[in-house]
């Protein structure tokens, strides 16, 4: 460490291999689905049903979160009975897919909404950390990104593991069935593609989550304050 003299030798640890590989739990992945919006005939919600029908088929747990009456955020206290709901669910998951229309160019309010009342930290939980998270988007017109995009800077600032595939549906008023079923299509196939990878990763890091976000800047802030609560108690 002669050559490291910024770093703080008791938080610095080397990656170990052998943590890798703990023990699996024995439960079903634990998916929760997210869409973003409220329309009776909402696109979104048929693509996220569609979606959880497949998580199902490879073996998940999944719970669909219905954001009608979630109010907007800062518009009422973190005790409303929707709020409750949502971050009790997002703690129990393991996964999340998110699935947003795209209105003027991007992600709507509903969808915006939700995240907002997934806090980043509850007292020492972290709802989202470690976490993985496929993104979907349905098109009114032809196929666009700004959605997924934004989705998974989102993602990323609730740190949670964004995998690489997503899914963009096209002319979403073409693609499901007058009982919201979705068409057999590429759009379809690439829905049944990322809910196989999301079950894949899941898979590989909700046993290790802990220890793949376990960082040296918070492990180091942690020794700094015990040392300090030693130095007091010294001194008293």
């Amino acid at each position: 460490m002669q050559d490291l003299p910024n770093v703080n030798d008791e938080a610095f640890v080397h990656p170990d291999p052998g943590s890798l590989h703990r023990p699996v739990p024995t439960h079903r992945p634990r998916i929760l689905l997210l869409y973003g919006s409220l329309r009776e005939r909402s696109f979104s919600r048929f693509a996220t049903v569609e979606a959880a029908r497949l998580l199902q088929t490879f073996g998940a747990e999944t719970r669909i979160f219905d954001p009608s009456g979630l109010p907007l955020p800062d518009d009422a206290p973190a005790t409303h009975e929707k709020v409750q709901e949502l971050r009790e669910l997002s703690a129990w998951s393991e996964g999340q897919v998110w699935c947003s229309p795209e209105r003027h160019g991007a992600m709507t309010g509903i969808m915006k909404a939700q995240i907002d009342w997934i806090p980043l930290s509850l007292g020492a939980v972290r709802p989202t950390q470690g976490k993985t998270l496929a993104v979907m988007q349905v098109c009114g017109g032809s196929q666009s990104f700004n959605a997924v995009n934004q989705l998974r800077v989102l993602g990323r600032w609730m740190r949670m593991i964004t995998i690489p595939n997503q899914s963009s549906v096209a002319k979403a008023y073409e693609q499901f069935d007058e009982t919201g079923r979705m068409k057999p299509s590429p759009y379809y196939d690439r829905i049944v593609d990322v809910m196989e990878e999301l079950m894949k990763f899941t898979l590989l890091t909700r046993g290790v989550s802990g220890y793949l976000t376990d960082r040296y800047s918070e492990r180091k802030e942690t020794a700094e304050k015990l040392a300090k609560r030693l130095n007091l108690d010294e001194a008293v």
